[in-house]
């Protein structure tokens, strides 16, 4: 047979499926450029198995109506590939993109959309199924959440003190931890009837808070006169100020009042640091205000014994409670460092009972070689800290009352002598009030100063000129050289004429420098008669003798001071060894004259200490000025 040419109307159609395949072409294209869902591609998954087993045979066409078909092989009649081009348009295959033979053209089974159909149905019942499931159970509730603060206050009493303030920290942080033990110490063991009340409620409120005083001796003697008619100071106080029908959000428990002296004492006596008596002592008020009582009873002493111990064994603090430690030995050495025990020793407390501080020098603050020990010096800086202020009352200058108190620390901004602090310097004759200006000179007769430096130089006997910051003498020799080497005063500018070395300057006051013998048995005798009123001779140390104008003092100069600053002799303590103190000791409200001193010291002075090579200025300041 021969083939048949195609027709308009075939082309017109091969035209119009060419078109229809186009259409579907990018219909398919759009849908694949958004990313598929999960769902469709299962239901694919599932349809395409189904549909590769459909293996039908091709439709029969009479040859009388066979035409060509756009994938290049005979086609029906037209009405027949109309159907066809209704079945590429509507098959669910071809939508999703499957590819069909192009030998033939047929349409799907109904079997196909049935199988499909019915899987997707399964799905969907499954997901709709699942979505029916009941929700999980909600979580169980958190437990509540309970603030618990400690709140702390330094009475003004106590010193501003760095040791302090770190233990003040330190409480304010781990203290709230002591309060969660006691807490649970409750809630796990039962009330006993010894106890004068017991916190229960705990849990209905948001916030529990405790005051915490850290106090001195005279603070919490009057509280304890307050709170129990006890005249007396104690360790530790608490009171409770919880009030269990009172309906408000916050748990005041009470306020425990700690004495930071006495606590001191009792560190030092226990051997463990100051920090560690005072957690003792917070545990011990803390359960006091929870309504433990060791005073009721046996069972209840040691009921709260039990409890201390555990909050310090908990926490791992040092000790074993309040009540434990009196019957307790000395810490063992594994418990505490020696290091610690030391600083403990160094801390001092104490309310200072003295404003102001003057101390002579030579003899007092410094030993027999004219050095400041270690211990003075720590001692003069403890009392600083406290806020005492010390004085330097002294028969040197001040050049060198800077020189030696800087060997150590206390000279310059903030130490205890500068050119901008206040004192008494040359016997009295030269004073310093604020801010290191001059308010007091007094200068010698210029007749004693010309008749000295004649016997000077006719006996060979060295002389010293004192004038304000400077040392003058007419020649050179090793008395003099000492003079600055040893006791630190300025070095000594020779002049050797006597009238210009009395035209250089204006002269306070003059030393002969000599043995002990000599000064005793020849130089004082002589100018003691020789001065006759015009001039005072005084010793500071055994081998010097001093030539002062009449009526002077350091009383004089110190009582000249304090006018100038406004400060009673009240509040004046003061330290010297030398006649030439005697003045400044009967004006103080406390006079310490050394062991190694004078007998018109020791004689005036209300306490005699331990000599200046046995530290007697720094245990006179702790024993007596605290």
């Amino acid at each position: 047979m021969s083939e048949t040419k195609p027709s308009a109307f075939s082309s017109s159609l091969s035209s119009s499926i060419q078109k229809q395949r186009s259409y579907s072409s990018n219909s398919l294209l759009l849908s694949l450029n958004p990313k598929p869902k999960p769902m469709a591609r299962l239901v694919v998954a599932r349809a395409l198995p189904f549909s590769a087993r459909l293996r039908l045979p091709p439709p029969t066409i009479s040859a009388a109506h066979r035409c060509y078909s756009p994938y290049g092989e005979p086609s029906s009649s037209p009405h027949h590939s109309a159907l066809s081009r209704s079945v590429l348009g509507q098959s669910p295959i071809l939508r999703r993109g499957i590819h069909v033979s192009p030998g033939y053209s047929r349409q799907l089974p109904w079997t196909g959309y049935f199988m499909t159909t019915v899987r997707a149905f399964r799905l969907l019942r499954r997901r709709n199924g699942a979505a029916k499931k009941p929700p999980p159970p909600p979580p169980p509730p958190k437990e509540k959440e309970i603030e618990l603060c400690l709140k702390i206050r330094l009475d003004d009493g106590l010193p501003n003190d760095r040791d302090v303030l770190n233990i003040a920290e330190m409480l304010k942080l781990n203290g709230p931890m002591a309060m969660k033990l006691a807490f649970d110490g409750i809630s796990t063991s039962p009330a006993t009837g010894d106890r004068s009340f017991t916190v229960t409620d705990v849990v209905k409120y948001e916030k529990v808070e405790l005051s915490l005083v850290l106090c001195n001796d005279e603070y919490i003697r009057r509280i304890n006169n307050e709170w129990r008619g006890e005249d007396h100071a104690t360790d530790v106080l608490s009171v409770s100020h919880h009030t269990p029908d009172l309906d408000i959000p916050i748990l005041l428990l009470g306020e425990v009042v700690i004495s930071v002296e006495t606590a001191a004492r009792q560190a030092e006596e226990k051997g463990h640091t100051l920090l560690d008596e005072v957690r003792i002592l917070l545990v011990h008020g803390l359960l006091r205000v929870l309504g433990f009582n060791h005073e009721a009873s046996d069972k209840a002493k040691k009921e709260m014994e039990a409890e201390e111990k555990d909050i310090l064994n908990t926490l791992g603090w040092k000790g074993n409670g309040l009540i434990k430690s009196p019957n307790d030995s000395l810490i063992s050495d594994e418990q505490v460092s020696k290091d610690e025990v030391k600083k403990t020793k160094c801390l001092r407390f104490y309310r200072p009972k003295f404003s102001y501080i003057f101390c002579d020098m030579d003899g007092t603050l410094l030993n027999s070689k004219s050095q400041i020990t270690k211990t003075t010096a720590e001692a003069l800086k403890e009392a600083a800290s406290r806020g005492v202020k010390i004085v330097i009352a002294t028969g040197k200058t001040r050049p060198a009352a800077i020189s030696a108190l800087s060997k150590v620390g206390l000279a310059g901004k903030g130490g205890v002598v500068s050119n901008s602090s206040h004192g008494v310097f040359l016997q009295g004759l030269l004073v310093y009030g604020m801010q290191g200006r001059e308010i007091y000179r007094r200068n010698l007769d210029l007749g004693v100063c010309r008749e000295a430096f004649t016997y000077s130089m006719k006996n060979k006997v060295p002389l010293i000129a004192f004038c304000q910051d400077r040392c003058l003498t007419l020649f050179e020799h090793p008395s003099v050289d000492c003079l600055h080497t040893i006791y630190h005063e300025p070095k000594a500018e020779i002049i050797p004429s006597i009238e210009g070395l009395l035209t250089t300057a204006e002269i306070q006051k003059l030393i002969f420098l000599d043995t002990a013998e000599g000064v005793a048995s020849t130089l004082r005798p002589f100018w003691e008669e020789a001065t006759d009123g015009r001039a005072g001779v005084v010793q500071a140390v055994p081998d010097m003798l001093e030539i002062v104008p009449p009526e002077t003092s350091k009383g004089k100069g110190v009582k000249m001071l304090l006018d100038h600053l406004g400060v009673s002799s009240k509040e004046v303590m003061a330290i010297g060894d030398g006649e030439n103190d005697v003045e400044m000791l009967e004006l103080a409200s406390l006079g310490v004259a050394l062991a190694n001193g004078s007998e018109k010291a020791k004689s005036v002075a209300n306490v005699i200490g331990s000599t200046n090579d046995e530290d007697g200025a720094a245990k006179a300041i702790y024993e007596y000025a605290f």
